[in-house]
């Protein structure tokens, strides 16, 4: 298909994939935040947690939620990492149990009192002439890791097998960094369903956020040449959709994504 008929078919579906569509998203829940500060905050708990069933990642940060009360960003600026621990002592969601939420959360108390926000934690990592956002990211994840667990692991370093390790996968391992490239979209981009609460990160940097449905429709669709999902084919993914929006490449995700979702192979069918 020549690049301007699939430009015109992604837009359309792009405009047909609007705000109507966010729920069963987990970004609903971060919608649903009043001030922006708790939209940073629970942004960042959403996407940690979006892996697995989309009903189970909307109840399980719900949960987490719950921990926080009606003023997340505020509970989290006075957390304290055991208390938070033992408030989550029942919560599971796959192979993170309550002590790594309690970890994320203190990460981020960290990062609100050492930059203001997580926008101000994660500015430091980026690169004026880099071409993406990975070298960012893998800045970001770095330092996070590198700050305080406040004893929730039992050692004074953080051991290799940490729970709370999994919610910050870092471009240098190979890593498609799925959930981290949907809390940037979500912060980075302004639409009527993104938030783009984000002046720092350039929407032109993102990259796709690479999931199942994303993977299966690229490889239909012929967007990559790669076969195996990570940061190669995410950025071979976004390269090939900077050509149809250079300004704003992972705009086609969340279409990408409800098509998957619902299981719209017409759609799917209609772009090869």
């Amino acid at each position: 298909m020549r690049i301007d008929d699939l430009r015109r078919r992604l837009d359309a579906l792009y405009l047909r994939y609007d705000h109507r569509f966010v729920d069963p998203d987990p970004l609903q829940l971060v919608r649903a935040q009043a001030a922006d500060e708790d939209r940073e905050v629970v942004g960042l708990l959403a996407a940690a947690l979006a892996y697995g069933n989309v009903v189970q990642i909307k109840r399980s940060i719900g949960a987490a939620l719950g921990a926080l009360g009606e003023r997340p960003a505020r509970a989290v600026r006075h957390l304290d990492p055991g208390t938070a621990a033992r408030r989550l002592a029942g919560f599971r969601h796959r192979f993170n149990d309550g002590r790594d939420v309690a970890c994320l959360l203190f990460f981020i108390r960290q990062m609100l009192e050492q930059a203001g926000s997580v926008e101000g934690f994660f500015a430091p990592g980026l690169a004026p002439d880099a071409a993406d956002v990975g070298p960012a990211l893998a800045s970001f994840a770095a330092r996070a890791l590198a700050l305080d667990h406040g004893g929730l692991y039992g050692r004074r370093q953080l051991p290799a097998g940490a729970g709370v390790r999994f919610f910050f996968p870092s471009p240098v391992d190979g890593s498609a960094c799925k959930r981290l490239n949907l809390y940037l979209r979500w912060m980075a981009r302004r639409d009527g369903v993104d938030l783009g609460l984000w002046r720092s990160v350039d929407p032109a940097s993102l990259v796709i956020p690479l999931d199942a449905h994303i993977y299966t429709i690229a490889r239909r669709v012929r967007l990559t040449r790669y076969r195996s999902a990570g940061w190669p084919m995410a950025l071979d993914i976004t390269r090939r959709l900077r050509r149809l929006d250079p300004a704003d490449p992972v705009k086609y995700d969340f279409a990408f994504h409800r098509m998957g979702l619902f299981k719209r192979k017409d759609e799917i069918r209609a772009l090869v």
